[in-house]
């Protein structure tokens, strides 16, 4: 007979985590670079007020459970507030990616039902050019400068001085959605994931383990992702939970700022897409000694993979970068990991490789790779789809039913992701599946290439993709950005790949552009390239 515990039932839910940090940590910063780039400070005693006094003001605007609120805004202390003041009112706050292109922004607010929307000022312009083609019921401004908020909109600041501290959160459970993010659709459409208050707890608890971001109160966090990204990658949740310090970017993420913002803060840990932490790199590397940063920052690193030699580059600087991995499914984070103990004494560069690696599962995320419907030895080298599951994990798409073949038979996700695993656990990513490119029934891997390309001296930025061939199925294509006041030839690169890969897997061709698309996340739009240079003549 199946004894029950004596543990109470307590809800994961979100309020929980707010009158927390409302509680024990009211004196902790939030520091926010606004568009105009001045900078403000709060903390995270004001943001409980404020956030319960906008759940109320919800409340007398009509809202119900699960409506969805949209936010098109930027990273400052009152998106944070609306972080917790829409599913503290029970509602579902839909992060909008203000980088899309307007038309699409008005698909996914209609596929996703939209009720009201909160907006930054600053883009209102930007709303102006999908107004007509969606209905929200209520707008609001948050305003920045000076300028009055135009009529039949409403104020958000007037909102929240309307309300008292006297707000009661409504009942919810734990399993109801909170928060909701749309992919980026770096592959294909864009595909709505709805989390909910327990994915969202459990996966803050992770980030204060030190194998994965380590978060707690002696911390500043600088995460150089936007909130509509993957909510910023757990941090607008976790950091409040573990009482760390955010430094907010805004719009601002260039090396030179983000830098700033790191010496004036003395931020010890960030989180970025390898191109960011590019772009930081180029300026440590063009001007030595300008900075003081502390002594050590942590560098979380997504996305995509980072070239090891941007990894060795920055360790220079004091900055330790992680790769881990994680996608919008995952809420995001689905790896941790670190060096293991037995490893510290290894050599560098055997250390190196695993630290290239994705690193291992988190706690409660279970991950295998399947090849040809065979699941797949830890022995490291045999490469097939990465498949996840655990209970921040996505279980479905918001209404997307032409989607559920990306969920097994028996409840795995599978990612889209090419990997390996060693056996150590170490999860290798080899590529997106729609990335890799299969010439003569061989696949190679465009993020090798890439990786190895961007090691270059005169390299900037390398991005390869796979286009039809008459004779091969496909062959790889490099575009490649090379660094200012730099040169090199095709054959300069084809001889430096030539030293790390056989002759059949070097790119038949290589263009000098002066830059490559990115997502609005800023990995590599490869969707984009294709189009760009759809219709390629090879040469015979």
């Amino acid at each position: 007979m199946t004894i029950p515990g004596t543990m109470m039932n307590f809800p994961l839910t979100l309020p929980t985590i707010l009158e927390r940090a409302g509680r024990l940590f009211p004196r902790v910063e939030i520091v926010s670079r606004r568009p105009d780039s001045t900078i403000t400070r709060t903390c995270y005693g004001e943001m409980f007020k404020r956030a319960r006094q906008f759940a109320a003001a919800l409340e007398k605007l009509g809202i119900e459970s699960g409506d969805r609120v949209a936010s098109l805004m930027w990273n400052h202390s009152g998106h944070l507030e609306a972080f917790w003041g829409v599913p503290c009112a029970g509602g579902i706050l839909h992060t909008l990616n203000l980088r899309l292109h307007p038309q699409e922004i008005a698909a996914i607010v209609r596929h996703a039902r939209d009720r009201f929307l909160i907006v930054d000022d600053v883009l209102l312009p930007l709303y102006e050019k999908f107004r007509k083609e969606v209905s929200f019921e209520r707008v609001i401004v948050v305003p920045f400068g000076s300028a009055s908020v135009p009529h039949g909109l409403l104020n958000y600041e007037e909102l929240l001085a309307d309300e008292g501290d006297d707000f009661s959160y409504p009942a919810m459970e734990e399993n109801q959605g909170a928060l909701m993010c749309f992919t980026s659709g770096t592959t294909g459409c864009s595909k709505g994931v709805i989390y909910s208050h327990r994915a969202l707890v459990l996966h803050s608890f992770s980030l204060g383990l030190q194998e994965v971001f380590g978060l707690n109160t002696t911390d500043t966090i600088l995460p150089m992702v936007p909130m509509f990204h993957a909510n910023a990658w757990g941090i607008p949740v976790a950091a409040p939970m573990l009482g760390t310090k955010q430094v907010l970017p805004g719009p601002h993420l260039g090396g030179e700022n983000l830098l700033n913002l790191m010496e004036q803060e003395q931020v010890n840990k960030a989180c970025g897409v390898p191109t960011v932490w590019a772009g930081i790199l180029a300026e440590l590397e063009n001007n030595p000694g300008r900075w003081k940063l502390p002594a050590h920052i942590f560098g979380a690193c997504g996305g995509s993979a980072p070239p090891l030699e941007m990894i060795r580059r920055l360790d220079l600087f004091g900055i330790e970068i992680k790769h881990l991995w994680g996608m919008t499914e995952t809420t995001p984070v689905g790896t941790g990991g670190w060096l293991k103990a037995h490893m510290v004494d290894w050599p560098q560069e055997k250390k190196y490789e695993v630290r290239a690696k994705q690193g291992w599962p988190a706690p409660f995320v279970e991950a295998r790779v399947v090849k040809e419907g065979v699941i797949a030895p830890w022995d490291g080298k045999t490469a097939g789809e990465l498949e996840v599951r655990g209970p921040w994990v996505a279980g479905s798409y918001y209404e997307a039913p032409d989607q559920a073949k990306r969920w097994t038979e028996d409840g795995w996700f599978r990612t889209g992701d090419i990997a390996t695993l060693d056996p150590e656990g170490y999860i290798g990513l080899v590529d997106r599946a729609k990335d890799l490119v299969k010439s003569g029934g061989e696949w190679i891997s465009s993020v090798d290439l890439e990786n190895t390309l961007m090691a270059h001296p005169a390299v900037k930025e390398a991005c390869v993709i796979g286009l039809p061939h008459p004779k091969w199925q496909e062959r790889p294509l490099a575009a490649v950005v090379l660094k200012d006041g730099s040169s090199a030839t095709e054959q300069d690169l084809r001889e430096f790949l030539g030293k790390s890969f056989a002759s059949w897997q070097l790119p038949d061709a290589f263009v000098f552009v002066e830059a490559i698309p990115r997502t609005s996340v800023g990995k590599f739009k490869k969707i984009a390239l294709r189009e760009q240079f759809a219709g390629w003549k090879w040469k015979s």
